[in-house]
């Protein structure tokens, strides 16, 4: 399965993408599936999955901002309440999901070393992170024996599928099938410039200077 671990829609503060439009991106780029991590909620997540065709996977998640840094839930169906690193932790855990650590070399607050071991996944690739970023994301996974999976952080349709992790097998149903052998990351980091872009119309959206269609629970 070619699955893109780290996408953002609508129901992103800086996002634009309905989720339709996410589920005909990803396909058209011969995709198995994404994982919805918007920001500070699942309900992008919820949607996609909900509305998502048979045969292609949906994961519902959220990357949630704390005071030690952004982290992602994978597998999580409810809000998470918190904007506390360790209650956050807790409560995607609760709900039976994996506990992502993304572009750990971009936190500004916190040493990643010194969480490392409060998450089950490191994400090694990250298309809005330079090259040297995320090759130490992928030494601090070695180092600490964590999975690795890969994401494109998209927030436009341009980014989907830069990067994308292949899993093994044909079903994705819990965290646990993320942790099979030979899984392998596909695609690398978007140029500079592109990385560059991609912030801007990311703050211009956030900051409302442009149209943003309102989600739809």
């Amino acid at each position: 399965m070619n699955l893109d671990l780290h996408v953002h829609s609508m129901y992103s503060y800086d996002g634009y993408l309905r989720p339709e439009h996410l589920i005909k991106i990803a396909r058209k780029r011969h995709l198995d599936g994404i994982a919805v991590t918007d920001h500070n909620t699942v309900k992008g997540g919820l949607r996609t999955r909900a509305i998502a065709p048979e045969g292609f996977t949906v994961i519902p998640g959220a990357e949630i901002k704390t005071e030690k840094g952004e982290v992602i839930g994978l597998f999580v169906a409810e809000e998470i309440r918190s904007r506390i690193f360790e209650d956050v932790r807790q409560e995607i855990l609760d709900q039976g999901g994996a506990v992502v650590l993304p572009h750990p070399y971009r936190n500004k607050k916190y040493n990643p070393e010194s969480l490392i071991g409060s998450v089950d996944i490191v994400e090694a690739v990250n298309a809005r992170t330079s090259g040297p970023l995320n090759e130490k994301a992928r030494i601090l996974a070695r180092k600490y024996s964590k999975p690795i999976i890969g994401g494109s952080d998209a927030h436009n349709r341009l980014e989907i599928g830069r990067v994308y992790t292949m899993i093994p097998g044909n079903t994705l149903s819990d965290k646990n099938d993320i942790f099979r052998e030979g899984i392998e990351i596909v695609g690398s980091e978007f140029p500079k410039p592109v990385r560059l872009l991609g912030s801007c119309i990311g703050k211009i959206i956030k900051e409302g200077r442009i149209f943003r269609p309102l989600p739809r629970d």
